[in-house]
Order: C-alpha cells, then structure tokens, then sequence
C-alpha cells in the first residue's frame, strides 16, 4: 500500500512538473516573440542564471536534490565548456526558434531529442537492437518531417523555425549526453544548478550588448512571467525531476517527456490564442512512438537516456 501511494505521489509531481514546464514555454514565446519582444539572449541568460543559483543553493543548504560534492578544476572546465556551453547553444536556439514558429512545434522537436540520443550512442551491440534503434528513430524522422513538411510546401511558411527547432532538438540531446559523463561525480541537481548559472553567465555576455543596442524597458506584468518561468520552469520543475530520477527508474521517468508538448499546446492555445496545426496530432503519435520503441527493454537491458 505504502509503495502504491509513494508511486502515486511521484508520478503525480512528474505531471505538475510538465505542466509546469508548458508554461514556462508558452511564457517565453509571450515574452520573446509576443507585444513584449524580450532580447533573446538577454532572456535566457537572465533566466539560467537566476535558476541556477537558485537550485545551487537548494544543493548546497538541503539535502533535497541530494549530497553536494566539491569540483575539481578539471570538472569545473567541464561544466564550462561542455555541459555549460551546451545548455547555452541550445537555450539560444530555443528562443531564436520562437521568434518564428510556435511554440507547440518547438516543444514537439525537442521530444524526439531521446531517439537522437540512442543513435549518437553507436552502433548497436546486437542486430534487434539495432532494428529496434533505427525503426525508433526512423518513427520520430517521420514525426519531424511530417511537422516540416508545410514549411517546405508553404511559400508563406517561415521555414526558420522549424529548422531552428530540429536544432534545438539536437542540441539538447547532446547537452543530455555531457550531462551523463558528469553523472558519475554530480548529482542530477547539482548538474542541472551549475551548467544553468555557466550557461546564464554566457548568454548574459551578448544580452548585455542586445539591450544595450536595443534598450530594454520591461513592464511588471513581463518580470512577473519571468518570474514564473525562473521559479516554476527552472527551479521547481527541475528539483521535482532530480528527486523522481531518484525513486524511479531513468527510463521510467523519461516516459513522461512525452507529455510536454501536450502541455506546451494546451498553454499556448489558452493563454496565447496559439491554433494547432493539422499536422501537430500525427506527428506527435509517430515522435511518441519513436521515443517509446527507442527507450522499450525488449532487446536486453534498457538504454537510459542521459538524466539531466
């Protein structure tokens, strides 16, 4: 009984997690390609940043997101240049993929970045594996090419985005797999705090430049969905994630990334009179799938995707 309820209570925050997370996109579309028109890198950086330190002093004072361990100077560099560096490009291409397609479409590239994951692991060590692996990712290459295709048919279609959103996908994916090299000496939580401060720091060295060219004249309405997205999207989403990854299988949890983009869609329909593409329901099923027959155990030991 005891286990059924815990079981309960953690896929119960996994959901206030993603639903967390589709308002934190839908927020940022508002804040960056909306009436508000935030500078892109200034946005991010501030967000990371905040978010980071944040979450770096939830690991630091508590024991929530688990025990903190010193940085040596070689993981300090890697936190700088691989996993920091990472979390920045993709950041910068989330925002620019904003300013030109919707957010439901970006928020649907980035659920296939787990089938991207499994093929930069290498060749398979068995042939079902394999043919399981590449029919994964074969599944949410049609999902993407399905959410593509209006932009290649439609003069009027502004192609960007989407080109801007299947990069978003790839870099998160490669930001998953540094993530899984600092895994054996850091925490989830603690990974998660330290490349979003580095990345913060990066970005709010050109958003400084973009204000400073642009200007940058916020009403309390756009700091208060700043707010939301540094405190519900970076801080309380992400410690919900590390503390489920530590009761729950990785593979488990990764199910309910499938999720966001059904959040995503329903905030941005609500809040920013967002409609859904036709095109949207099919690719959804088949990028699902895609990841579901990626991360599925049935040819051995289940891949784990990189925990973040």
């Amino acid at each position: 009984m005891l286990s059924s309820r815990s079981n309960f209570l953690v896929a119960l925050s996994l959901v206030l997690a993603v639903f967390l997370w589709g308002g934190n996109n839908a927020g940022s579309k508002y804040l960056i390609a909306g009436d508000a028109a935030w500078p892109p890198m200034w946005t991010g950086g501030t967000r990371f940043f905040c978010a980071g330190l944040l979450l770096l002093a939830i690991t630091r004072w508590t024991r929530w997101l688990g025990v903190a361990h010193g940085l040596s100077p070689e993981l300090r560099r890697s936190l700088w240049w691989r996993a920091g560096l990472s979390l920045a490009l993709y950041i910068l291409a989330f925002n620019w993929a904003l300013r030109f397609t919707s957010v439901s479409h970006v928020a649907l590239y980035l659920g296939a970045a787990p089938v991207w994951t499994l093929l930069w692991e290498g060749r398979p060590a068995t042939l079902s594996l394999g043919i399981q692996r590449y029919t994964a990712a074969l599944l949410a290459l049609t999902g993407v090419f399905t959410l593509f295709w209006p932009a290649l048919k439609d003069s009027h279609f502004n192609y960007l985005g989407e080109v801007l959103g299947i990069a978003c996908s790839v870099l998160w994916a490669n930001y998953g797999r540094q993530c899984r090299v600092l895994a054996g000496q850091l925490s989830g939580g603690e990974i998660s705090a330290h490349t979003m401060w580095r990345a913060g720091v990066m970005l709010l060295l050109f958003g400084t430049v973009e204000i400073s060219f642009k200007g940058f004249h916020p009403t309390l309405w756009q700091v208060g969905i700043q707010f939301y997205c540094v405190l519900a999207g970076g801080v309380m989403a992400f410690a919900i994630w590390t503390m489920a990854l530590r009761r729950w299988p990785t593979s488990k949890v990764y199910l309910f990334n499938n999720l966001i983009p059904l959040s995503t869609m329903g905030w941005a329909h609500w809040t920013l009179g967002e409609m859904v593409t036709p095109t949207f329901w099919l690719a959804m099923v088949l990028i699902a799938a895609g990841v579901l027959l990626g991360q599925w155990p049935w040819s051995g030991s289940p891949t784990k995707p990189p925990e973040t």
